[in-house]
């Protein structure tokens, strides 16, 4: 939303069960998803500083997708860090546009944050939980109290 200003603070955790699929599915286990690709990176620029042209994020974008051998067409949801900072959500905004091209703008992009709240480090494992979850159930998440498009987020 353009008129934005920050996070409110959430609370929570989730737990994940991760094991090879074989053992998975040899103990008949509930295989919701597989891991086939991922990436962390960072910048030196500023510790809580981003550059606007989201050269970070999409190198993070780019390497998940090639150990994964997909390239961005093959992407159907990106749920979004969507921290509601001006800044972030630019940052994250460019990123998926330098990744996926075109494609960003075909591909459905939410925050499940809008709803839950930031819970800093437990909330990687809460979006993944619900990414997984919405897979499954073929939703995509709303993100709540958007009302006013920002024109530098326009995915």
């Amino acid at each position: 939303d353009a008129d934005r200003n920050g996070f409110v603070m959430g609370e929570g955790a989730a737990v994940l069960v991760l094991e090879d699929l074989e053992h998975a599915r040899a103990r008949g286990a509930d295989v919701y998803c597989e891991i086939s690709g991922y990436a962390t990176f960072g910048n030196a620029y500023h510790m809580t500083g981003l550059t606007k042209e989201g050269l970070e994020m999409a190198r993070a974008i780019d390497t998940a997708l090639d150990m994964a051998e997909l390239d961005g067409s093959a992407i159907d949801y990106v749920n979004a860090h969507g921290s509601g900072t001006q800044q972030n959500d630019r940052h994250e905004t460019a990123a998926v546009k330098r990744s996926l091209g075109a494609h960003a703008y075909a591909t459905p992009m939410s925050s499940i944050k809008s709803m839950v709240g930031h819970s800093l480090g437990a909330i990687g494992s809460i979006e993944l939980a619900a990414c997984v979850l919405a897979m499954s159930h073929q939703v995509v998440p709303p993100t709540a109290n958007y009302t006013t498009p920002d024109p530098e987020c326009d995915l």
